[in-house]
């Protein structure tokens, strides 16, 4: 069947991987970062040239020599407004922009509140995401505004490019699913919802079937539908039904596979959908690894001495309970809130108990978002664990015990880049007709190390989540009570 690639453009690099289409054997890769903007630039704001410069420079030396098919994976929520003619209408607006924060709480109000847009799109407005900043161009920039015409996403703009800008545009289900103006649920955009946000109608890429192409080059490379990182991710380490992922970055994430888009008038659930044809419903987290480097800078560490302290105490943490909700959080919703500690007292008051606390009230708070999962009929018998801090030994020990479930510890891969290649592959062989549309390509997953809990350290870890759970209902009285 040949070789694929599969390019992932994040927010600071292009990496790109060549893999056997049939195995998904890596066979050669190649990596460039973003050329830096100007001195004193907005680091929310990009030029989409250098995403094109980066990938040029990441693909010499024959990288791509005998490739048959591309996948494109972009950062995710990433806005690319185009005016008449296709020309950039102002820098590509992206990352999780603080200017915006009170631009999605008015968006929210002008269309009926939470439950409104829950059932409209499954999500309601984050500062994030492309809805919210069509509305801040229009209150921010009105001439910008005014000359859009047409809506892309980071991936979207690189598929097109790479395939010579025809007239035709196209996304995937995974990308336009966080757009805020695509429904899981439906498959269907609700372009009056980017209207009330910019102002005006503008164009909308079509969205692609997971195994569909974009496209062929002149030159014969296929391309393939594309997709943002969270999904081509997921797609690369192999998750499947029955699996969630919890990303542990200075926020947190906890996402799993389900058969059907879940609609979440309490808006604790994101509803996206994956790049196979099923769903990923999201919970996000204001609070994760921020709470392990705020408790290591209190006690004079980094966390690799914050973890080694956390292992000379016991689970419970003697009775110590911190609340990790430092930056406020969404999950539950308590935007203004504060962290808090509980139990002092004078036997508690260690610098290896606040550490064990500190990673306990972090693990307590993903396990939450697990159970909002859960008891939305999402199974979750495996997690996979992601981020740096997977690696430390107080996370590792932990965290069975507090998810109860098994947990697996994927090996540091390429894997937003390996999961574009593989829908590459996927797209090639179902072009060629020797692949089912409905099938991808079975591609060994994610090498990973796995950590199960024994029954005992079950009872424990549970013992520690409702020490935690009690702290938190009389902190925060009911605040899950819409799941």
């Amino acid at each position: 069947m040949g070789i694929v690639a599969g390019l992932d453009s994040s927010s600071a690099s292009t990496r790109i991987v060549v893999c056997d289409a049939d195995t998904g054997a890596v066979l050669r890769q190649g990596y460039a970062p973003h050329p830096a903007g100007p001195e004193g630039s907005d680091p929310y704001e990009t030029d989409p040239q250098s995403w094109l410069l980066s990938l040029g420079e990441a693909a010499t030396g024959g990288v791509l020599e005998g490739v048959r098919a591309i996948g494109v994976s972009a950062q995710q929520h990433t806005l690319v407004p185009l005016d008449q003619q296709g020309a950039t209408v102002r820098p590509a607006l992206t990352g999780n922009d603080k200017r915006m924060q009170g631009t999605a709480a008015g968006l929210l109000d002008d269309f009926g509140g939470r439950q409104a847009w829950a059932e409209a799109v499954g999500c309601v407005p984050r500062p994030s995401q492309p809805v919210t900043k069509l509305r801040w161009l229009a209150r921010q920039e009105p001439e910008a505004a005014r000359r859009t015409r047409s809506l892309l996403q980071a991936h979207d703009w690189l598929v097109w490019q790479l395939l010579g800008r025809p007239a035709r545009r196209t996304t995937d289900r995974g990308g336009a699913s966080g757009t805020g103006y695509w429904s899981a649920a439906t498959g269907a955009y609700r372009p009056d919802l980017a209207e009330l946000a910019l102002g005006h109608q503008a164009a909308l890429p079509e969205v692609l079937g997971p195994s569909e192409a974009a496209g062929t080059t002149p030159e014969g490379l296929l391309i393939s539908a594309g997709t943002g990182e969270t999904m081509a991710a997921a797609f690369g380490l192999g998750v499947r039904t029955g699996d969630a992922v919890v990303s542990l970055g200075a926020s947190g994430s906890v996402m799993a596979v389900h058969e059907e888009a879940l609609a979440d008038a309490g808006g604790m659930i994101t509803s996206l959908a994956d790049a196979t044809g099923m769903h990923l419903p999201v919970v996000h987290l204001q609070n994760a690894v921020r709470v392990l480097r705020g408790t290591a800078d209190l006690l004079g560490t980094d966390l690799e001495g914050l973890s080694a302290l956390a292992m000379k105490s016991t689970p419970g943490a003697h009775g110590l309970v911190l609340l990790p909700y430092l930056e406020g959080e969404r999950t539950p919703y308590l935007p203004h809130t504060a962290g808090s500690l509980s139990g002092l007292r004078r036997e508690s008051m260690k610098p290896e108990h606040l550490a064990r606390a500190a990673f306990e009230g972090m693990l307590c708070s993903l396990a939450d978002a697990l159970d909002v999962l859960r008891g939305r009929g999402v199974e979750v018998r495996r997690v996979f664990l992601l981020g740096a801090a997977a690696d430390l030994p107080a996370v590792r020990a932990a965290a069975p015990s507090l998810f109860g479930a098994q947990v697996a510890v994927p090996q540091p891969a390429e894997y937003a880049a390996i999961g574009a290649a593989r829908q590459a592959a996927w797209a090639l062989g179902v072009s060629e007709g020797r692949l089912d549309p409905r099938t991808p390509p079975a591609w060994q997953g994610a090498s990973s190390q796995v950590l199960e809990a024994d029954e005992e350290e079950r009872a424990v870890g549970g013992a520690v989540r409702q020490q935690y759970g009690a702290v938190r209902e009389q902190t925060h009285p009911g605040a899950f009570d819409a799941v």
